[in-house]
């Protein structure tokens, strides 16, 4: 976009190509210029960036001004920052943190027993007949005392199982994995993964800013390159990956069809620079170390053989007097081939789930006497507040956040709410707003964000809703992949805003009374006592009486316009600005003093102006 808006203002009309490249090292950029696209194949994902452009417009803008005029105590200085995103992620923390503390923990009891067999113990757990927790202690202890000494046979069924390999890391899920491993923050992650990919000396990853955890087709080719590198190092050295397992489709992680819209595949090791790792190694940060290791370890389980185990499942039912029978369960798992765990096992060795242990040889009917028949006391646990890392991933998983089910399913397949490239910053903007605090690792609302969500939810429930959200961010994609109109896309968000601004405007149940930071000034740059000074009584804030809306209307947009452009080979869109002042006060200078006359339109169209001052300008 921001291409493209430079060739409208200085009015190219010749011929454009782009090229497009993940890694900047000089063998990608002569590849991606050897094989430059025609710049009308971007023309989706051009009308798409002006269609989030002016529905972030719309949004900031008018929802900004209008919470601050109608929702702002009386006397309470500062700014209530509304966002199209920014808004709904202060909703999903808040949500969590009002759940937290509305949170009534309960008692519940299990039913453990020790059962022998020829082989050996092991130990069981009893489930209820619906799978749930015992609330009642008088019938945990009834079974508990019917399971002690009984003896009878076991039902045991032996699976061979197979798991794949976890999906490549877009930036989300790296900034999720790295919250949850290291603390760090979105932004850290982030930071940390640019010095990666563009650093100089290292350009060792793919670009990080990942809407997408499959790679193309085409790179496919790369794989031996990349594990023979990679497995050169000395903590990838005693894997054996020959020859690379290759999986294809939505499932695998090499997939066109899941690119589809996407500007940007997984994040994996930048195949180029691969030939020499040692030196660019060497100049790395610790940091940096971990973060290119963990995208190491999942590019290459990605091509390594699936994980095989033999499950076994064992059950053993006990009657129990005035009831139904228990059924006592046991699970066990063998591994029968490591595959891809074989890259986790030395820095992240798999723990077994709860009910999971080593089982003795068992045979199918073998008896079993039950015995230390015993009622364990717990309770249920409030949900964890989000670190920075799963609340990106939260964002990502709007469709959570949604009751209705066929509505759900189809956010499944959305990319959340915000990008890749933005949420980290929208998170930061929250904490200089004052919305949004971090302990430690966590991210907790402060008294000023939850008092604003309360307001919002209360005046504009569609504002704080994810799912909303999430279901334009579903619309400004298919503006990329062609399903929609981007000027449709734009009215209905116009429509949506204009329905949210009267909803503020209308009776309100409360007011923020918490001071919010004000919109920071920009400094005085010019000489003080010199030419262009501002007098000291102007350079203090006074109090501006303005006029309060009376009708629900969105801020201004810049809305494009056709016109025919050989630089996309098709009808583009273009500004409709007005032009400034200064351009309006030169355009009559000039005219002036050539004595030439001002064309149509100078003072309201930003394009004739400017036309006119390059011609006579000179």
């Amino acid at each position: 976009m921001i291409g493209q808006e430079i060739l409208d203002h200085v009015g190219y009309r010749g011929r454009v190509q782009r090229a497009l490249f993940t890694a900047q090292d000089p063998k990608t950029l002569q590849q991606a210029f050897a094989q430059l696209k025609r710049n009308a194949e971007m023309r989706p994902l051009y009308e798409a960036a002006v269609a989030r452009q002016q529905a972030d417009q719309i949004f900031n803008l008018s929802l900004t001004r209008t919470a601050t005029k109608t929702l702002l105590a009386p006397g309470v200085r500062g700014v209530i920052g509304v966002g199209r995103v920014k808004t709904p992620m202060l909703s999903i923390v808040c949500l969590r943190e009002l759940e937290i503390r509305n949170f009534r923990p309960e008692d519940y009891f299990e039913v453990l027993a020790a059962a022998t067999v020829a082989g050996g113990s092991f130990l069981m757990r009893c489930a209820s007949p619906a799978k749930t927790r015992f609330k009642e202690r008088l019938r945990a202890e009834a079974i508990a005392k019917a399971a002690a000494g009984h003896q009878g046979p076991l039902s045991v069924a032996v699976d061979e199982k197979r798991q794949a390999p976890p999906r490549l890391f877009d930036l989300p899920s790296l900034q999720k994995t790295c919250g949850q491993r290291w603390g760090w923050t979105a932004d850290k992650t982030l930071s940390v993964a640019q010095e990666l990919y563009d650093g100089e000396g290292k350009k060792l990853i793919t670009y990080p800013r990942a809407e997408a955890r499959s790679l193309t087709e085409n790179q496919i080719i790369d794989a031996p390159a990349i594990v023979a590198a990679l497995t050169g190092l000395r903590g990838f050295a005693h894997l054996e990956i020959a020859p690379p397992v290759i999986r294809r489709g939505k499932s695998g992680h090499f997939c066109d069809k899941a690119l589809e819209g996407v500007s940007h595949h997984a994040v994996v090791p930048n195949v180029v620079v691969l030939e020499d790792l040692q030196t660019p190694l060497t100049r790395l940060s610790e940091d940096e170390k971990r973060l290119f290791a963990l995208i190491c370890r999942s590019y290459l389980a990605a091509v390594m053989p699936d994980y095989e185990y033999r499950q076994t499942v064992v059950t053993l039912s006990v009657p129990v007097p005035e009831s139904g029978p228990a059924e006592f369960r046991a699970v066990g798992r063998i591994p029968l081939r490591l595959g891809w765990k074989a890259v986790y096992q030395a820095v992240d060795p798999d723990s077994e789930a709860e009910d999971e242990q080593t089982l003795p040889s068992l045979g199918d009917g073998e008896t079993a006497v039950l015995s230390d028949a015993r009622v364990e006391a717990k309770r249920t646990q409030p949900p964890s507040r989000y670190n920075e890392g799963t609340l990106v991933d939260a964002m990502q998983n709007a469709w959570r956040f949604v009751e209705d089910p066929a509505l759900r399913e189809r956010l499944k397949e959305a990319k959340g709410i915000g990008t890749p490239a933005t949420r980290a910053e929208i998170i930061k903007g929250l904490k200089r707003q004052n919305l949004l605090a971090a302990d430690g690792k966590l991210v907790l609302p402060t008294p000023a964000g939850l008092q604003l969500f309360e307001l919002l939810r209360g005046a504009a429930p569609a504002l704080v809703d994810p799912g909303t959200t999430a279901l334009w961010e579903m619309r400004l994609d298919e503006v990329v992949t062609g399903k929609a109109d981007f000027r449709a896309v734009i009215d209905g968000i116009a429509e949506a805003a204009v329905e949210l601004i009267e909803a503020l405007l209308g009776p309100s149940s409360g007011m923020l009374d918490l001071t919010l930071p004000a919109p920071a000034l920009r400094p005085d740059r010019r000489r003080p006592g010199g030419q262009g000074a501002r007098p000291a009584a102007m350079k203090e804030a006074k109090p501006v009486r303005r006029r309060r809306a009376t009708k629900a209307e969105p801020a201004p947009t810049r809305k494009p316009k056709t016109s025919s452009n050989p630089v996309f080979d098709m009808e583009v869109t273009a500004g409709a600005a007005a032009p400034t002042a200064k351009m309006v006060a030169y355009a009559q200078s000039l005219a002036r003093d050539k004595n030439v006359p001002l064309p149509a339109g100078y003072d309201r169209d930003f394009k004739a102006c400017r036309r006119f001052l390059d011609e006579k300008a000179r």
